[in-house]
């Protein structure tokens, strides 16, 4: 029974999975991805928007900066209040969104397909954080900027997290250090270390971890606590998925 939807696009006859991959291959697949190629397309007609009606040099540099530097806030906030929450898949419009966002995630962490979000949920939550205050700092030159910003982050962002899943080892300490700490939260325990690119808003709000502090695995770290029980009572995400998988995903079935 196959429990996570193969999310992967058509011109790719083979699904993705980073720790079976190279930083080649990561590097190939990753530009060839429609969530990413869709980003830069947007960034450049967000550029263009800004070549019609620019903001002068300071509030534009200002609105690409704070959107920049909010963006590991947004993520913070989404992940660990949204995307981990225990209500999303209550809520029957909202479950399949979760399922396809997160859960699926989750459940087989390293698979690339279903590692990227879909760009009808993405692209306006980057909308909303960053469009208003560009709006704010530069007018509508300062919103083309700050979205453009946010996009091109996102792309950032988005590779630094599929590292994180890579078989490699990444020769950035930084980053090294994030993939462990992120590793950490998908095998060990997924209450905490919610960060992508720092971990500044986990410390800051007390859920950045180290693995030996925390002994015991969470019994919830693959599925989020949406458990073979909990599904009996709110079904969809198990209905979309063909069933509700357990344990380590390269050991199901075993």
């Amino acid at each position: 029974m196959k429990l996570v939807s193969p999310m992967r696009p058509s011109f790719w006859k083979r699904e993705h999975h980073l720790d079976k991959m190279t930083l080649r291959e990561l590097v190939v697949a990753y530009a060839q991805y429609p969530a990413i190629i869709g980003y830069v397309l947007l960034s450049l007609v967000a550029m263009g928007l800004f070549a019609w009606r620019p903001a002068p040099l300071v509030p534009t540099l200002a609105a690409i900066a704070i959107s920049a530097l909010i963006y590991p806030l947004v993520w913070y906030v989404l992940h660990r209040w949204v995307l981990h929450s225990r209500w999303m898949f209550k809520i029957a419009p909202l479950a399949s969104t979760w399922k396809r966002i997160h859960y699926d995630h989750h459940q087989d962490p390293n698979h690339l397909e279903v590692l990227f979000g879909a760009l009808h949920t993405t692209v306006p939550t980057i909308a909303l954080a960053t469009v208003p205050l560009g709006w704010l700092i530069g007018g509508f030159g300062g919103a083309c900027a700050a979205f453009a910003a946010g996009l091109l982050t996102t792309c950032f962002y988005e590779f630094c997290h599929c590292i994180q899943h890579l078989a490699y080892k990444p020769k950035s300490k930084w980053l090294a250090e994030m993939k462990r700490r992120h590793m950490a939260h998908h095998f060990h325990d997924e209450r905490g270390n919610y960060g992508i690119t720092t971990f500044f808003w986990d410390k800051l709000f007390g859920t950045w971890y180290d693995r030996s502090e925390r002994p015991e695995k969470s019994p919830t770290v693959f599925n989020l606590g949406y458990t073979p029980e909990v599904a009996q009572k709110w079904p969809k995400v198990a209905e979309l998925s063909g069933g509700v998988a357990t344990g380590h995903p390269r050991r199901r079935g075993q």
